[in-house]
């Protein structure tokens, strides 16, 4: 009897330390997974070329508080937020994105941050650096106030994504900005960024575009212009603020100088090349409502004129 029940307390004893072992390996493996997998690339990387974020979340990261006053940016204020600001900003949307665009707490986001860094740097680093690049690169509104008319705007709305069908069933890759006063080269257009001048003149579609790479390889496109500016140069360097054409409404045909396909408008348009060295085009209407919210004026006084 006692050699049974000592026997049965072997057997027992055997039994919890096979499930406590079983236990501890699941939680190991599930740990390790979560490791492995704690920044889902391909849903941030989806997210972060829709760029479908709110400019009340975008503020949020920006400033840590309520959206500012148009008349309280002053220019120390430029220059922090355009040189500290979105680094942060960067990190906090790579994570958003990540997590497919369901929160936007700062401390979850920090918190899920910090974890990724520790256990995939190397991907979560891959979409923060673009975002980086993107918000810091682009300084200023592509385009600018027209002299001696007052009344002449321009809207623009998010066009990413929208159906086009000229040369066949596609999307849109870029924002249109639409002029108020529908009339070729009045309106003045510069560049967003430092950078290099890497494409210019006609494209079937785009017309008569110019394709600037920034510093850090963002690649900022303008396109339908009426006319450019100067006879920019392939490898030119530009600044900031620098006057690239006009608006217009060329395009849409093989035949150079082609115009009166659409309105007069702007595209423009945001591209990276990726690991393999493939382009692809990310949605630039947060970027334009934010630098939008920024007069030119203001800038002017960071930058200083051309």
């Amino acid at each position: 009897m006692i050699l049974l029940q000592q026997r049965f307390l072997r057997d027992l004893l055997l039994f919890m330390l096979v499930v406590l072992i079983n236990v501890y390996l699941g939680i190991y493996i599930d740990s390790e997974a979560l490791k492995k997998n704690c920044f889902p690339y391909e849903t941030a990387f989806e997210n972060f070329r829709d760029e479908e974020v709110s400019e009340e979340v975008i503020n949020s990261f920006l400033y840590d508080s309520e959206p500012m006053e148009e008349n309280d940016i002053t220019e120390q204020k430029i220059k922090s937020i355009k040189y500290a600001d979105f680094a942060k900003l960067s990190e906090y949307l790579a994570m958003y994105f990540a997590l497919n665009n369901t929160c936007s707490d700062s401390d979850l986001l920090e918190e899920n941050i910090s974890f990724v860094k520790e256990h995939q740097p190397e991907k979560f680093e891959l979409i923060q650096s673009k975002i980086e690049a993107m918000w810091t690169d682009a300084v200023l509104f592509p385009v600018g106030t027209i002299e001696n008319e007052p009344d002449a705007a321009v809207d623009f709305t998010n066009s990413w994504r929208q159906s086009r069908t000229f040369g066949g069933d596609r999307f849109h890759e870029g924002c249109d900005i639409m002029a108020s006063v529908n009339q070729r080269g009045i309106y003045p257009i510069y560049s967003v960024s430092d950078g290099i001048v890497e494409n210019i003149g006609w494209l079937r579609l785009g017309g008569y575009r110019i394709g600037i790479r920034s510093e850090h390889g963002v690649y900022f496109y303008y396109a339908h212009l009426s006319d450019y500016a100067k006879d920019f140069q392939i490898g030119e360097e530009v600044k900031a603020g620098t006057l690239l054409g006009f608006m217009g409404d060329t395009g849409y045909s093989d035949i150079e100088g082609t115009t009166g396909n659409f309105p007069v408008h702007l595209h423009f348009g945001i591209y990276f090349n990726d690991e393999s060295g493939n382009e692809f085009s990310v949605n630039p209407f947060p970027l334009l409502r934010y630098l939008n919210s920024i007069s030119f004026a203001n800038y002017e006084n960071c930058l200083g004129s051309e």
